[in-house]
């Protein structure tokens, strides 16, 4: 049986269509790719990195810490007699000079206790009055003795009694006025403590905090207890806990400044005071107090409050600056930073070469390449190893022909979101800080980026 020629044109004419469609396809892929080369490929830098600018600013490397205000001159005021704390004459915030009256403790006891101490004394006194008398008596009959004795009308016996009489008498005074001097100088005591009942002021400042109340039986005995506390609030010292990674970057003399968390726009500059040897370790972390002073004219500080305090490694002012994030390959610190420069040898030496192969001098480098350097720049002999101070590290930067290329420069003073620039790179120049989202480079650095020479 033969079939129709028009049932077997069917399959062929489908076959037909889908060809077409499969080749249609791979042509419109085809260009897509190749607008895509042409146009994505042709983005400019500006289309995809983030670019900043190199502009002055203030950069500071800092040690950061936390830390609390106390006052620098303050004292812990105490009882120094047993009794009931009769009265307060100063409350908490009162400012008292030295020698004010502060508070007063019953001095009932110890009044008592002077008063009998005052008898004592005059009984003692009339005694020794009386034995003064007695030693009179005693010379008296001494010489009498003494002359009966030459004329032979008394015995030697008689000389000798009248004698030890003598002595027994002065022996006597000399006891009673030991016993005296005694009674003195517990009548002192008695007369301090009793004065000790009226606590005075012992320094210039102000009541900060009272721990006792009126009415309240202080004792003595076994230890001095605290009533209040004067503080010298013109002069604070924060006591700042470093830790053992930071504190070896500390000096002695360092400025430092702190904020405080209801005023952080306002700084406190100080310098470094001391480094207390003794570490203490909090949840096995080591921790070494730094304290610095600061004056405080206006009472704006106070007592126990918070510091976020900064001190100061290294500053730079308005300098050239780059964000961190544009940096490669920085040097760590303390790493060496010198790099050698050839003495230059005729205009051979004193060309640089041209990415085309050609030959130009230093001054025609293009903008940003740094200053133009001459001859000698480096030592006063004009040539040798010149030592440079900062560290190395490298930034991209777009080129005048739309690529990216990476440029060495020199670092100073890093602090945790800029750098600053001493050499490569001048104010107003561009650098590369990422990548912008959807870009082509599809959030990888170009392949083969080029270095541009210095």
């Amino acid at each position: 049986m033969e079939m129709s020629p028009a049932v077997s044109s069917a399959p062929r004419s489908r076959r037909t269509r889908v060809v077409v469609a499969a080749l249609a396809a791979a042509l419109l892929a085809a260009v897509a790719y190749g607008l895509w080369q042409h146009y994505g490929q042709r983005q400019t830098p500006a289309d995809q990195y983030q670019l900043v600018s190199v502009e002055r600013a203030d950069v500071e490397d800092v040690v950061t810490a936390t830390g609390t205000l106390q006052p620098l001159n303050y004292v812990d005021v105490g009882a120094q007699v047993s009794g009931q704390l009769k009265r307060f004459h100063v409350e908490i915030g009162t400012e008292v000079n030295s020698g004010a009256l502060l508070a007063e403790i019953d001095p009932t006891v110890l009044q008592s206790k002077v008063d009998a101490t005052r008898a004592q004394l005059r009984n003692q006194r009339a005694q020794l009055m009386d034995r003064e008398a007695s030693l009179t008596l005693a010379e008296i009959q001494h010489r009498r003795q003494l002359n009966l004795i030459a004329e032979q009308a008394t015995t030697e016996e008689a000389v000798q009694q009248a004698e030890a009489a003598l002595r027994s008498a002065r022996a006597q005074i000399e006891a009673l006025r030991a016993q005296i001097e005694q009674t003195e100088s517990n009548l002192r005591a008695d007369e301090a403590n009793l004065n000790y009942t009226r606590i005075y002021a012992p320094i210039d400042g102000t009541v900060v905090s009272i721990t006792a109340r009126q009415g309240q039986t202080l004792n003595t005995n076994q230890q001095a207890p605290t009533i209040l506390r004067i503080a010298d609030l013109s002069t604070m010292t924060v006591q700042t806990q470093v830790s053992e990674a930071d504190v070896s970057r500390l000096r002695v003399g360092m400025e430092a400044y702190f904020t405080t968390l209801g005023n952080p726009g306002q700084r406190w500059y100080g310098r470094l005071r001391k480094i207390e040897p003794t570490p203490t370790v909090t949840n096995n972390v080591v921790l070494y107090n730094a304290l610095f002073d600061v004056p405080n004219r206006d009472g704006r500080l106070m007592s126990q409050m918070t510091a976020q305090v900064f001190f100061i490694v290294a500053r730079a002012q308005q300098a050239l600056i780059v964000p961190m994030a544009a940096l490669n390959n920085l040097a760590p610190q303390g790493a060496a930073t010198e790099r050698p420069r050839q003495r230059p040898q005729g205009a051979e030496g004193m060309a640089q070469r041209r990415p085309d192969g050609e030959r130009r001098p230093p001054a025609e480098r293009r903008n940003g390449d740094g200053p133009a350097r001459t001859a000698g720049a480096g030592n006063a002999d004009g040539g040798g190893t010149a030592p440079a101070p900062g560290r190395l590290a490298t930034v991209r930067v777009p080129a005048a022909d739309g690529s990216v290329v990476e440029r060495e420069v020199r670092i100073g003073v890093t602090s945790r979101i800029a750098a600053e620039v001493l050499e490569g790179l001048e104010e107003g120049a561009q650098v590369v800080a990422g990548l912008r989202q959807g870009s082509a480079a599809g959030g990888q650095p170009p392949a083969g980026m080029p270095r541009m020479p210095r």
